[in-house]
This record gives C-alpha cells, sequence and structure tokens, in this order.
C-alpha cells in the first residue's frame, strides 16, 4: 500500500519523502519509522507526516511521543477531516488492513489539503496539550 500511496500522491503533485524500506521486511520495527518521520515533522513544523501500519495505533503512540507531534488515526475522512481543523494533526497515521487503497488516498489528500481553523478555543486546547 505505501508504494501506491506514495505515487498517487506524487501524481496529485505532492513531495513525497519515503523513510520505510524499500522492501518488506517483517522484521523491521514500526518505532523506527514513526520516529524518523516524527523527527522531520518537528525539524519542519510546516511539513505533514503520512504513517502507514497494519492497525495504526503502534505508529500513533509513537508519534505522539514527540511533544510537537499531534497524530490522528485516519479511519476515514471526516474524522480526519475534523483532526486537521480542530486539533491541527500534523501527522497521520493510516490503519492499512481496515482501508482500501482508494480509500487510503482520499483520507491522505483531505489530511494534506485541509486547513487547521486556528479558532482561539482551538488554540487554546493545542497550547495546553504543548505544556503538558
Amino acid at each position: 500500500m505505501k508504494e501506491l500511496l506514495k505515487s498517487a500522491l506524487t501524481d496529485k503533485g505532492y513531495e513525497v519523502v519515503d523513510r520505510g524500506n524499500s522492501v518488506l521486511d517483517p522484521d523491521d520495527d514500526y518505532v523506527d519509522v514513526a520516529k524518523k518521520v516524527s523527527l522531520d515533522i518537528v525539524s519542519d513544523p510546516e511539513s505533514k507526516g503520512i504513517l502507514l501500519c497494519r492497525n495504526g495505533m503502534g505508529m500513533s503512540i509513537v508519534a505522539n511521543r514527540f511533544k510537537e507531534i499531534r497524530c490522528g488515526l485516519g479511519f476515514n475522512g471526516e474524522s480526519v477531516r475534523k483532526g486537521r481543523t480542530d486539533d491541527d494533526i500534523n501527522v497521520l497515521s493510516l490503519p492499512a488492513d481496515y482501508v482500501s487503497l482508494e480509500q487510503a488516498v482520499q483520507i491522505a489528500v483531505l489530511f494534506l489539503k485541509t486547513e487547521f481553523e486556528k479558532q482561539e478555543r482551538y488554540i487554546r486546547r493545542i497550547n495546553k496539550i504543548k505544556n503538558l
């Protein structure tokens, strides 16, 4: 799914930086990939990250360990849209076992194009999260 998603996003004009393996490795650890992506986002706050995981949970847990990361689990477009508008999620974790390629592309594009609404209450809440 990763390779097909990369191709679809590139075809839509998005710049894609792949931080995962180039071949299937059953012994790789999602922790390492999520860490690389999270550090990329921390160093470039204007960028966004997309993680793929069988159920999406592990990647999300790892990414959210980083202070500046707000990772949301993306099962459907509406939850991801609200995650962007209300919570300014900057990393998306896609559960590859539970979404089709078509859904993954749709969710990823929605994540990438949706803007944070910058309402005072949303900013206040994000600042509280940063100060935990």
